[in-house]
């Protein structure tokens, strides 16, 4: 049985502000934030930038709100998911939104953990309608994520955010549909084919704008 203490949700939250705390050490912190935003071209050879994205922000108030949404939707998906497959959304959300970055605008920088928790938001609305439960505060939160995210000026990257839920929602459907014991094999396979097939996808910029 999986703990109700969502370990994951808050060591990440920790390392988070842990490197936007080092971001801010004059000097060093625009180094360290070099190399971990992400930015397409260069992650062809820096494929770590796919994740590290998480770990930059823009200002206190961009580290915040993605924290404390982090914060509100692990507290019920953690325990629901266990940690191991609530990591594994995590991250794999954060890739989605940084290949849909790379397909549809591939010369943008892009900094901060929202594709990954967008990726928390579509799972959990997936899930939820599998499970039978009310999920309309959820959808009210999309709907209204969406609308600020293509506000004029807002100067948001809306491919990360997109690309993050729509994995997210892949993902909560695999968990929703593999749930008994007997389907963990396949809910690993599947997962996989998930991480392959995103990666797979960052060959189609090289292809197009070669």
């Amino acid at each position: 049985m999986s703990s109700s203490t969502p370990v994951v949700t808050y060591t990440i939250i920790g390392v988070t502000v842990f490197f936007y705390l080092l971001g801010m050490i004059p000097g060093f912190g625009y180094a360290l934030r070099s190399m971990l935003v992400f930015w397409a071209p260069l992650t062809y050879m820096q494929p770590w930038r796919l994740v590290t994205v998480t770990l930059v922000h823009q200002g206190i108030w961009h580290i915040a709100l993605n924290m404390l949404a982090l914060w509100a939707l692990g507290r019920s998906l953690e325990p629901l998911l266990g940690r191991w497959r609530f990591l594994t959304l995590y991250v794999l959300s954060a890739v989605g939104g940084s290949v849909l970055t790379a397909l549809i605008a591939p010369g943008s920088v892009v900094a901060g953990a929202s594709g990954a928790v967008w990726g928390l938001l579509g799972a959990m609305f997936v899930i939820g309608r599998h499970l039978g439960a009310n999920v309309t505060a959820v959808a009210v939160i999309l709907g209204l994520n969406l609308l600020i995210t293509f506000l004029p000026g807002s100067n948001i990257a809306w491919q990360a955010h997109i690309g993050g839920g729509l994995t997210g929602a892949l993902i909560g459907f695999i968990f929703a549909r593999t749930r008994a014991v007997r389907q963990r094999r396949s809910q690993i396979w599947l997962l996989v084919a998930v991480a392959v097939g995103l990666l797979a996808l960052l060959a189609v910029p090289v292809l197009i704008y070669r």
